[in-house]
């Protein structure tokens, strides 16, 4: 079976969150598409660069915000395979960033439902929305980043 458009999408997302792994960071990635072309892409680079803004959504923006020239991503896709937080929530809003689709649910810090949904409040511009896109690959990448990190502490490494 051939994957949908957003499945392939998403599926340039996880690469990208596949690199932020081997750099040891959370394995999140993100890529922008604006006429069926990807224009931007960006991964967790936390860790790499001691930097808590680098976030793969904020990476992904700053880059299609230089393609374009533009600091609006109107009709721009976003696919990330983490449900965004809320600093990167607002700068989606900020860029208007005109669709979102994320991979894996955030309990912990997700902004579109995870824990609270920013895109709810009374902002003058919101994106729609589509969640689960690849959601087993997605959630599988965290869930063996996690483990890996656990049996590392496990054995003292």
């Amino acid at each position: 079976m051939n994957p949908t458009p957003e499945e392939t999408y998403m599926y340039e997302a996880v690469k990208e969150a596949e690199k932020a792994a081997l750099a040891g960071d959370v394995p999140v990635g993100c890529v922008i598409v604006r006429k069926g072309e990807i224009i931007a892409r960006g991964h967790n680079e936390r860790e790499a660069r001691k930097n808590a803004l680098l976030h793969a959504e904020i990476t992904a923006i700053g880059k299609a915000c230089l393609t374009l020239g533009s600091r609006r991503l109107e009709g721009c896709d976003m696919y990330v395979t983490l449900e965004p937080c809320p600093m990167c929530a607002g700068a989606i809003l900020m860029a208007r960033v005109s669709r979102l689709y994320y991979g894996a649910s955030d309990t912990n810090m997700g902004a579109c439902g995870g824990v609270l949904n920013i895109f709810e409040e009374a902002f003058g511009y919101k994106p729609r929305i589509y969640k689960g896109v690849l959601q087993k690959e997605c959630s599988g990448l965290l869930t063996d980043f996690f483990k890996k990190i656990r049996s590392r502490e496990k054995d003292g490494v």
